[in-house]
């Protein structure tokens, strides 16, 4: 149902959270693989990815080509492109299959959301519904806060391109307006 494409570059530290994190979506079967998509790491990173039953694959250079071509290697119909250092708070999971089927229900529904910040999803209230004015004006940076897309719609923008904010770019590619905010959060450590 969903695949995860965790890049990753000298991340053997971060990456051992951020896939602990998705176990229990391996286990409920909402995840069926995880890919993670280095840069050419000389750290422990490929172990790591190793122990934990990822596939590893090496694309040197840009992120951009980094998860494009990893995105080329998995079959399911949703992806989840995150970087190693994210963490899927809990919850994460029943957001994630609620998106899925809301977009399945309806041609309306957006087809790509990203997790909310810790602290927007910490603090209710006004920062909460600044955070969501904010996501659907297209203010801040959501590029590192994950991207949960349709296969159909990733594969109709081309995917991510080969510029220097990659992340960023294909957010723009959706287009703000069916970029939804999640009903999970998730943080970042370094």
């Amino acid at each position: 149902m969903l695949s995860v494409i965790v890049a990753t570059n000298e991340s053997e530290r971060t990456l051992v959270p951020t896939l602990s994190a998705l176990v229990p979506g391996a286990l409920s079967g909402l995840v069926t693989e995880v890919v993670v998509a280095d840069a050419g790491s000389k750290d422990a990173t490929a172990e790591v990815a190793d122990i934990a039953g990822c596939r590893f694959m090496i694309v040197e250079g840009a992120i951009g080509p980094r998860l494009k071509d990893a995105a080329l290697t998995t079959r399911t119909p949703w992806l989840m492109f995150m970087r190693a250092g994210l963490i899927p708070e809990p919850g994460w999971m029943a957001a994630a299959e609620n998106f899925m089927q809301m977009a399945a229900y309806s041609e309306k529904s957006p087809r790509a959301a990203v997790f909310r910040t810790a602290t927007e999803q910490a603090s209710p209230g006004i920062r909460e519904l600044v955070a969501v004015l904010r996501a659907m004006l297209g203010g801040g940076d959501q590029s590192g806060q994950g991207l949960l897309i349709a296969r159909a719609l990733y594969d109709a923008i081309g995917g991510h391109p080969a510029a220097a904010d990659a992340e960023a770019a294909v957010l723009r590619k959706i287009g703000r307006r069916r970029v939804a905010l999640l009903g999970a959060s998730a943080r970042s450590i370094t």
